[in-house]
């Protein structure tokens, strides 16, 4: 997590101060703290942090509705909600709108840190009881007539559907180097086309849509 530069919003100080204070003790750097989605908003485009943690029940803007817009305008700022909120709807808006995490409040520190590692070396970060239910959740969907067109999905070459498969089976960027015998960097690579071409934007989404696709099972990469 070297150079991590953080933005916090969340509309309770003492919260943001023991959260900040935490991370200071980390060596992560929190560039600023804000009280409401809007101010999120426009920190995100003065400051251009690496991470937003951001709460969901803000005033003004709430925190859903600031992770959309901020990720339109600047997607590679990764956001993790911070919330104590474990609704499934807000979870599922949260992914949709290209969020990189969603964390708990009741997490225990070592939990967090380990989470905003995966963060850090641009994984999707999910409690494992979040993540079964996303899973869940889109298994479910797949079995309804599909709507969308699959003309994106043609447009991935064979190697990008080959990082795909991996990156839906739950493989770090250097997992998936090491079971294609390419690099990091080249995976990294890979990932963005794909978010490009699917018209993502993110690691989760793109983990969502292969599910959905049915690839999440399909171990044929060589």
């Amino acid at each position: 997590m070297d150079k991590l530069r953080v933005l916090l919003a969340d509309d309770h100080a003492l919260f943001r101060d023991g959260i900040a204070s935490l991370l200071t003790a980390w060596d992560i750097e929190v560039v600023a703290q804000v009280a409401n989605g809007a101010e999120a908003i426009k920190k995100a485009g003065e400051l251009r942090p690496d991470l937003i943690l951001m709460d969901i029940n803000m005033p003004e803007v709430d925190g859903l509705e600031a992770t959309c817009r901020i990720k339109a305008q600047w997607p590679e700022i990764q956001i993790a909600i911070l919330t104590a909120s474990d609704d499934d709807e807000n979870l599922f808006e949260a992914i949709k709108c290209g969020a990189q995490g969603y964390l708990l409040k009741n997490l225990d520190a070592k939990e967090f840190g380990e989470l905003l590692s995966d963060l850090a070396r641009g994984e999707a970060a999910l409690p494992k009881t979040l993540a079964a239910r996303i899973l869940t959740e889109f298994a479910r969907q797949s079995q309804k007539p599909e709507a969308q067109s699959d003309e994106e999905a043609d447009e991935l070459t064979p190697r990008e559907r080959d990082v795909l498969k991996l990156l839906a089976n739950g493989m770090s960027n250097k997992e998936i180097g090491a079971q294609l015998s390419v690099s990091e960097n080249t995976v990294k690579y890979h990932v963005r086309n794909i978010l490009s071409k699917l018209h993502l934007r993110s690691r989760t989404q793109a983990a969502t849509y292969a599910i959905r696709k049915g690839l999440a099972n399909d171990n044929t990469a060589n």
